[in-house]
């Protein structure tokens, strides 16, 4: 569970995200797009679960980026270009251009268009020295970089283990993409969680507060306000599990009694137990990520984690087997 601000999930309007919704709710299991969790209140609930004691790899990863940015500034050229996939706030992001004065321009990109343009506008006041040149668009789809940065170096930033809410072929395409953004002479920092102990994973979300309950219900009452369905939010309980077979966690909403719900004039039936599958956060061990980079065309040149060993960050840059 990351927050996948522009992660090439857009939420569709009614029509679309009806048959969108309809089309997953048909499904075996039963799943909705990750991208419907992150509406204002559920952005909200998941910047409240960053800060709970189980979920601690926003901290983690903060951490680590703090410790790693001098040496990170041996490794990035001068005049590079620091282009950050799902920028969100890039609250994070500031590390780095602190610890970067090398950089000539910021590019953030991410599909919320309001968001975008005033975390850029902030970005602009604070780092004046820096060309800021935010990019609309979903990132999992063709977009274009502004074209001055086709002279420029480029360091590609994707932190917060986005890439793990990516199934394995989603995520081999997005290293691809990323690998082709920084050309051949660039750069990825990127960071993932790392496979640990399923107990803390499994508190992880499934947290003593039940915030992360309420943030995967949310789901529900979104549909309930945007389509008009009628789920019944006492019938439905949060479960996150661990799926060993594909080194991930499962959040899943829980149908406690055989159930209809009504969607757009359409009936879906759930049975007691049914999972309905909200969303999929990958763990990687060390050698299954270097695979999945490597796939893509991506060698590890310097890496950094916590002294617990739960969560990596990498500097990637790119080869060519010939």
């Amino acid at each position: 569970m990351t927050h996948p601000k522009g992660a090439g999930q857009p939420v569709p309007q009614e029509e679309p995200l009806a048959a969108t919704v309809l089309s997953g709710l048909r499904g075996r299991p039963k799943r909705l797009p990750a991208a419907l969790l992150y509406d204002e209140r559920g952005s909200c609930l998941f910047d409240r679960i960053c800060e709970l004691p189980e979920y601690d790899l926003t901290r983690t990863e903060t951490q680590i980026l703090t410790r790693c940015t001098p040496e990170l500034a041996e490794l990035v050229p001068q005049e590079s270009w620091l282009v950050e996939l799902g920028s969100g706030s890039s609250h994070k992001t500031r590390l780095l251009l602190d610890a970067l004065p090398q950089l000539s321009a910021y590019v953030p990109v991410d599909i919320s268009r309001e968001h975008l343009r005033a975390a850029a506008r902030t970005l602009a006041q604070d780092y004046p020295r820096l060309h800021v040149l935010p990019v609309c668009a979903d990132f999992t789809q063709p977009f274009e970089l502004p074209r001055a940065a086709r002279f420029a170096r480029m360091l590609v930033f994707f932190p917060g283990s986005t890439i793990g809410n990516f199934d394995p072929t989603a995520s081999a395409a997005l290293l691809g993409v990323m690998r082709r953004l920084a050309g051949e002479r660039g750069g990825l920092l990127i960071g993932f969680d790392l496979v640990k102990e399923v107990a803390v994973l499994e508190r992880a979300y499934n947290d003593s507060a039940g915030v992360t309950a309420s943030f995967n219900i949310n789901v529900l009452v979104r549909l309930n306000r945007e389509l008009g369905a009628r789920f019944d939010l006492g019938a439905f309980r949060h479960e996150a599990v661990w799926v060993a077979e594909a080194n991930r966690i499962e959040m899943h909403l829980v149908s406690l009694k055989r159930q209809q719900v009504l969607i757009k004039g359409e009936r879906l039936d759930f049975e007691a137990g049914e999972r309905l599958v909200t969303e999929h956060c990958h763990k990687y061990t060390l050698e299954s990520f270097a695979e999945l980079a490597a796939g893509a065309g991506w060698r590890c040149q310097r890496s950094w984690t916590d002294a617990a060993g739960r969560f990596q960050v990498q500097y990637l840059h790119g080869y060519n087997e010939s």
